[in-house]
């Protein structure tokens, strides 16, 4: 590349693009929230990866592992231990020659169990294998079969993290791997990392399922103010040396820990700081960029959960924030006052509506996901019943309605 073509752009719109770092950020992608810290940068969670290991740690000398369900709100370093777990049980087998074969697949962008085994079978499947992984066009039994062939056709043991297996559609993927060994299938030990945000996901499981895995489950809590400090004081060199005013990250760190104890959230809140301060041309972040940002990160923060929300998930949250807006004196609303706003959004939407037991479960998830509240209330001679209020700005729920 020449030096001309390095200094300016040829269209207008990306005049403001530069190759190295960009205004405060020296590297910015180190506060992307796909950006796998080292080892030395991941905090508070000792404890978690040595139990972790030590459940499927036999495997990196080719004897049965336990398999292990991990839980845990968002962005409490659950994804991050798996993969680090399995990185280090790579090494530890390739030390004591030991073929193992690992792979990660996230549930939530695999189409079912028939995508989750064929992503999984082509991370471990070797270039001299005649096995194929097409993405369609076999059954799911076929999958089964083609991931046996090839782990016991090249592999001592292996190891699968399935993140998000609560948005697989049943637990006959869990049930098949850990129990491949016992009815034959394999000849090599499998060991399974499961990892949900759903603490209550176990009640979901059949009961064969829950015996294959038995009782190592293990609950991530939320990380706590100091823990996400440090966290975010390992992410400083994405900044220009002196462009982050000192009281920044105790006050993000601070911020998060209060609203969420959410890691990933707090490093895009500091991502969104930069970004802040960079659109005002300033030299350095303060502590009154994260006022812009909060709301920034508050907006994606509901679209992200919005985009994994089934449509009558979002009918309902429609409905609630409907209720909100038009009855600015109220926050607190009856299932029976949000059903009937909801059946009003499914009609709009040309939708049948769910039945009233359904609209309750659906009410009691988007509480789960942090989308609204619940309290119980009692009254009017009729007893106890539900009131829901919505934890978000109307205005703003409203605006993302598509």
């Amino acid at each position: 590349m020449t030096e001309d073509k390095e200094s300016r752009a040829i269209h207008d719109v990306f005049s403001d693009v530069t190759e190295g770092g960009d205004g405060v950020f020296e590297e910015r992608e180190i506060l992307q929230i796909d950006y796998v810290p080292d080892e030395n940068r991941i905090v508070g969670r000792d404890d978690q990866i040595e139990k972790v290991a030590g459940e499927i740690g036999p495997v990196v000398a080719g004897q049965p592992p336990n398999s292990t369900i991990i839980y845990g709100k968002t962005g409490c370093g659950k994804s991050l231990v798996a993969k680090h777990v399995l990185k280090i049980a790579q090494e530890e087998a390739e030390n004591r020659d030991v073929t193992l074969a690992t792979g990660y697949v996230n549930c939530q962008q695999a189409k079912g169990n028939s995508d989750a085994l064929a992503k999984y079978g082509r991370s471990i499947n070797p270039p001299r294998s005649r096995v194929k992984f097409p993405t369609r066009g076999i059954s799911e039994n076929e999958y089964f079969e083609r991931v046996w062939s090839v782990l016991n056709e090249f592999y001592d043991g292996a190891i699968i993290v399935l993140d998000e297996v609560d948005k697989l559609k049943n637990d006959d993927l869990l049930m098949a791997l850990s129990r491949a060994g016992e009815d034959g299938s394999v000849n090599i030990p499998i060991g399974v990392i499961a990892v949900s945000n759903k603490i209550n996901y176990r009640n979901q499981m059949s009961e064969r399922t829950k015996s294959s895995f038995g009782h190592n489950e293990f609950v991530f809590e939320p990380y706590d103010a100091g823990q996400l400090r440090e966290i975010l004081r390992n992410r400083t060199d994405a900044f220009v040396e002196g462009s982050l005013d000192e009281g920044v990250i105790p006050r993000a760190a601070a911020l998060s820990a209060r609203e969420h104890g959410d890691a990933r959230k707090a490093i895009r809140l500091l991502r969104y700081a930069g970004d802040q301060a960079n659109s005002e041309n300033a030299q350095q972040v303060k502590e009154s960029h994260l006022t812009a940002a909060r709301a920034t990160a508050e907006t994606d923060r509901l679209l992200e959960l919005l985009s994994g929300l089934p449509p009558h998930s979002k009918h309902i949250l429609i409905a609630l924030a409907n209720k909100t807006k038009g009855n600015p004196e109220k926050d607190w609303f009856r299932t029976n006052r949000i059903r009937d706003s909801y059946v009003e959004v499914c009609q709009e939407n040309g939708a049948d509506p769910l039945s009233n037991e359904r609209t309750r479960q659906l009410l009691n998830e988007l509480c789960f996901l942090e989308v609204a509240g619940s309290r119980r209330g009692s009254g009017d001679g009729r007893g106890q019943y539900n009131q829901f209020t919505l934890l978000w700005d109307p205005d703003t729920v409203l605006s993302l309605e598509t």
